[in-house]
């Protein structure tokens, strides 16, 4: 679970500097949009940097991710959740809303961390507290595998459902390096269950030596993975392609292959 008020306080203390992957998912977003034959006139974005996104979209109405969306149904015809849902202690919850927003045909698109994110540190701080304090602490946040959003989607209604990724992959001088650009992007561990006292420097110091023995890029610094995880489905509509009943095809798959149908033995 997310602890909700301490992730506002450490995203109202994120800087322009911790922004820069907030637009590489502003890119992969304005790619998908580009392959989409349909122009938007009434857009939301759904985020909790609306300095950013809001310079992305100036156009669309801005609303935070709180627990209850500040959207009213069947209002937009574009809905863009950016860079929250990875945080969200109900996220199909957050999809529904969305889906009700959107007037029918409408485009959602979503984009967040996903499950490979900082899998480099996350393994490494593991290990690390392990051989230091004897006892593993939750430090960053479960993420979703790319095959179990597909079925949020359609959890939450959405019609023809999409997720698909991408991974970036930065270099750091160190893991101290690496937590400082964290505080700077508001993505600091906010888990309820999370250790409440100082961790021993004994234990990061542990991190960064097996962090630099396993994950260390050409160049001799720290590699960091971020997948970025984009999630897109579309509100209902009679006009959209619809699946075939069972039995309703009117020719057999042999036939428009052009090659014999033979039957399965026993």
């Amino acid at each position: 679970m997310t602890d909700t008020a301490s992730l506002i306080r450490r995203r109202a203390r994120a800087t322009p500097d911790g922004m820069f992957l907030h637009a590489a998912a502003a890119d992969e977003l304005q790619d998908r949009l580009s392959m989409v034959n349909k122009s938007f006139t009434a857009s939301a974005v759904v985020t909790s940097f609306p300095i950013f996104w809001a310079a992305q979209h100036p156009a669309a109405k801005v609303v935070s991710d709180t627990e209850i969306l500040d959207l009213e149904p069947q209002t937009h015809d574009l809905v863009i959740h950016s860079m929250g849902l990875h945080w969200a202690n109900d996220p199909v919850g957050q999809l529904i809303q969305c889906r009700r927003a959107l007037r029918p045909d409408g485009l959602f698109i979503a984009i967040s961390f996903g499950g490979d994110t900082l899998q480099e540190l996350r393994r490494a701080l593991g290990e690390a507290e392990i051989s230091v304090s004897g006892g593993l602490s939750p430090r960053i946040a479960p993420l979703p595998e790319l095959r179990d959003l597909g079925g949020l989607l359609q959890r939450a209604g959405f019609a023809l459902p999409v997720a698909d990724t991408a991974t970036l992959n930065v270099e750091y001088r160190d893991i101290w390096h690496l937590m400082h650009d964290l505080r700077a992007m508001g993505e600091t561990n906010v888990l309820t269950a999370r250790l409440r006292r100082p961790t021993r420097r004994s234990v990061f110091q542990e991190a960064q030596r097996l962090y630099a023995q396993h994950f260390s890029a050409p160049s001799g610094r720290l590699n960091a993975s971020f997948e970025l995880q984009v999630l897109t489905g579309w509100s209902p509509d009679a006009s959209q392609p619809q699946p075939l009943r069972p039995g309703s095809a009117q020719q057999r798959l042999a036939d428009a292959l052009g090659t014999p149908e033979k039957p399965l033995h026993d």
